[in-house]
């Protein structure tokens, strides 16, 4: 995504610090590179500066995928891979239990007093090391159940990363949800988004889980909003 920055667009309130860097970690199949340009987007109109890059191998369902967001209130020259996020989000409880990710452990690199966003149905049982570790780096871990929240409000679990997208907002406010919308309309909207082969399949599979691109946006979004409501901290 090139960079940019709107001048004259509304800023919301959610960066404590001048520039926040996002690891996104999940598994092929759940929308963990269209989170991403859905962030940034939101960013950008939010008058700020974004940049995104995506990393995956095989472009198959349930391979380890990442995307890496960088949002500023500054020029962005760094690209590639954030070895040391300040936030790192886990699409999937087997990126951390299974280790299907290309970031092991899931922390790796993660500030200190950064922020861990899990989707899970309840808190994962860390080993003793991954505790310590943890509490060393004063981490903040979140869990959010974002494949229920996926299926009972959208009715589709192509909708987790839209979830995900709202524990992050419940958690940081990092862009204004006026805006999410506005680039989650950009993306599915009538012009067509240019992706990789498996993210454009993608796109369309989430455009004919619903009869009207209206109505993509309306359920998608009411599952951005339950997941704000429903992301809740845990203390190790």
């Amino acid at each position: 995504m090139n960079q940019k920055k709107v001048t004259n667009a509304k800023t919301s309130n959610g960066l404590k610090h001048k520039s926040v860097s996002i690891r996104m970690s999940g598994l092929g199949g759940q929308g963990v590179i269209t989170a991403a340009h859905i962030i940034g987007g939101a960013a950008v109109l939010d008058g700020k500066f974004s940049t995104v890059n995506p990393f995956f191998g095989a472009e198959k369902r349930l391979a380890p995928a990442e995307s890496y967001v960088r949002i500023s209130e500054n020029s962005i020259y760094e690209r590639g891979e954030i070895v040391y996020p300040d936030i790192t989000v886990i699409f999937h409880p087997h990126v951390i239990t299974l280790g299907k990710s290309y970031t092991m452990p899931f922390y790796d690199g993660l500030k200190s007093d950064g922020i861990v966003i899990i989707n899970a149905e309840s808190a994962l049982d860390f080993t003793d090391e991954d505790k310590e570790n943890l509490k060393n780096l004063k981490a903040n871990i979140f869990y959010v159940p974002a494949t229920s929240i996926a299926l009972s409000v959208a009715k589709t679990e192509l909708s987790v990363n839209m979830a995900m997208m709202g524990a992050l907002l419940g958690v940081t406010k990092i862009v204004s949800m006026e805006n999410l919308e506005e680039s989650l309309k950009e993306r599915f909207g009538k012009k067509k988004f240019i992706a990789s082969a498996t993210t454009a399949a993608l796109d369309d599979a989430m455009k004919t889980k619903f009869a009207k691109t209206e109505q993509l946006i309306e359920r998608n979004m009411a599952v951005v909003k339950k997941a704000v409501e429903k992301v809740k901290k845990y203390t190790l």
